[in-house]
């Protein structure tokens, strides 16, 4: 269900975004680059909670980085046309690219657990 509502909005927004496509596809670009970055980087298993702390905060920095560089380059080109649909943009796909990635993560770790429990029963 809440697949098929990503992918509605998503087609929606892109559609209702027609005249300033190009805005919309900068700010879905770079939400997920950004978040892409940023999750790899911050959620590196760790055993000391000091670098999980780091790395935490390394993640941010990067997409703050990856943010800032991507608008600034886009701004040069000109292809962010409205500032309005790239922000809506940016802001609606970094909330799906994380809720992706968290999904993923869960995706993953609900697999190990049933190898690790089926290893033990064996």
């Amino acid at each position: 269900m809440g697949f098929s509502a990503v992918i509605f909005l998503s087609v929606v927004g892109g559609i209702l975004a027609g005249d300033h496509f190009h805005s919309f596809m900068v700010g879905f670009s770079l939400a997920t680059i950004a978040v892409g970055c940023c999750y790899w980087l911050s959620f590196r298993h760790t055993k000391y909670p000091q670098f999980a702390l780091l790395l935490l905060i390394s993640g941010f920095a990067v997409k703050l980085g990856i943010t800032v560089f991507g608008v600034v380059w886009s701004l040069e080109r000109e292809l962010i046309t409205s500032p309005f649909v790239f922000a809506m943009s940016y802001l609606f796909f970094s909330l799906v690219a994380t809720y992706g990635y968290f999904k993923y993560r869960e995706f993953w770790n609900s697999r190990i657990e049933a190898v690790k429990a089926k290893l033990q029963t064996v």
